[in-house]
Parts: C-alpha cells; structure tokens; sequence
C-alpha cells in the first residue's frame, strides 16, 4: 500500500519526505482572488488532487464578523473566502484519500483558538497529529496507520492544543519574495536550522512585489527548480522538505519532487 502516492516512502520519517506545497494556496484565480494577489491558478480541492502535500495559507478576522475566520492574501478586501470552507475540502480530501498525509502552514492573525474551533467544527481536530518537543518524527506509515495525518503549524501562535504546534519550533526556511530568480537563495531565513523540517520558499515576484505566473513559468522548470533544491540540499546537508511555489501548475513541481524523493 502507497504513502504519499509511493510505497517506498511508508518507512521513510516525515522528515525525510520531500512534499510538494503552494504559497498562499487558498489565493487562486479559480476561488475569485484577482490577478493582482492571485498566487495560484487553482483551489484548494484542485491542488490536493493534483498532489499538492503541503499548503501556506494565511488567516484573518472576517472585517464584519471578528469571530470569522477568513482566508486572505493582502487586503482582505480584495477577496476572502472562509476558513472553515477551505478546511472542509481538505478533510474531505483525506477522508476519501486515507494513505496521504497533508501539512498545513498558517500565516495566522487570528488566535488559536479561533483556529482550533473550526477545526472541530469540520472533524479536522480528529485528523491531527501532534508531535512531542524534542521525538523523532515517525514514518509516513505509522502517522497513516494511526489516521494523524494532517499536521498544522502557525507562523506567530503554538500549542494548546498538542496539535498546533509553533512552526519555527519545528522548521527552517529560505528567504522568499525576490524580484530576480538570481535572487532566490538559501540562506537561513527564520527558524534554526538545527530543527528538523526545512521550508524552501521558491517563487519570484514581479517588478511591483506581485505573484507573477510567468516568473513561475520560468523558475518552476526541472532545470531551475532541481539545481536550486539541490544546491539548499547541499549547503545545509538536509534536503528541503517542503518545496513551495506559486502556480504550481507551471514547470515541472511534481517530476522534481519525486526526484529528491528518489521515487
């Protein structure tokens, strides 16, 4: 039976698994975002169908509501969809798909605990795995067997609950947002690179700081994409675990990912 879409990767730690992600993954043209902050063509359903494992999305109070949690990029004016509805299609994603593990990354202005309530309004809550400070993270295999298949982090809250852990507790990343694929680097952005998960931001702006599919088009390719994750794999002896673009759809993602996972 498959992890991940792969036999080979069911013994392998998560933290040794290469998971393909997208930036801003609820802000797609398709879900009603405009061109302007638009930083993926396609929603959240679409991308977990087309093998998309990890996803950075970010969380804001609804501007009419504070209670409601809404899925933002920039001015939530400009378009905001509800947290609970993007939740729902990831829950519904891993009910139907039981051998896959999926990571959320929340960008999140909003309180956990705001967070943790429409996880248990969807049923995602029941999905989570929490990861103890300091253990080894265990194999896709046992987080499947187990049905803690969703793991979530936050950039700016953490734990209670056990589940939501402090991303920067847990991970590393590059710096992101350049205007020039010459630009992308690997250096040591946020986190320690002593963590066990490494985040590598790949994607390039335009000339105004906008999401840019043709600059997708261009660094998403195998030749561009590879060389860069192989050089990150090499300054910092740790593959990248989460390789994370805009338009995904663009280039060649998956091929690569499969590549660093030797699959």
């Amino acid at each position: 039976m498959p992890c991940n879409g792969h036999v080979e990767l069911c013994d392998r730690p998560f933290d040794e698994v290469v998971f393909a992600g997208t930036h801003n993954s609820h802000s797609a043209l398709d879900e009603g975002f405009p061109v302007l902050n638009a930083n993926q063509e396609h929603g959240i359903s679409r991308q977990l169908s087309d093998g998309i494992r990890v996803m950075l999305i970010d969380v804001y109070p609804d501007a009419d509501d504070p209670d409601t949690v809404v899925m933002c990029h920039g001015p939530c004016g400009l378009a905001s969809t509800p947290h609970v509805d993007g939740l729902t299609e990831i829950v519904e994603f891993l009910q139907d798909n039981p051998r896959e593990v999926v990571t959320i990354i929340y960008e999140d202005h909003v309180a956990v605990d705001q967070i943790a309530a429409d996880f248990a309004t969807t049923g995602a809550d029941a999905l989570t795995f929490a990861h103890p400070s300091g253990d080894p993270w265990p194999s896709l295999g046992a987080m499947i067997d187990a049905n803690t298949r969703l793991v979530v982090t936050g950039e700016s809250g953490g734990p209670p609950p056990a589940w939501f852990h402090h991303v920067w507790d847990e991970a590393w990343d590059t710096p992101y947002g350049p205007m020039q694929a010459e630009d992308l680097s690997c250096d040591l952005n946020r986190g320690s690179s002593d963590h066990a998960l490494f985040l590598m931001n790949h994607w390039v702006n335009d000339e105004l700081g906008l999401p840019s599919m043709d600059n997708a088009a261009a660094v998403n390719v195998a030749a561009v994409l590879q060389a860069r994750a192989d050089d990150c794999a090499a300054q910092w002896t740790h593959v990248p675990n989460f390789v994370v673009v805009d338009f995904y759809e663009q280039g060649d993602l998956f091929a690569v990912v499969d590549a660093l996972n030797g699959v």
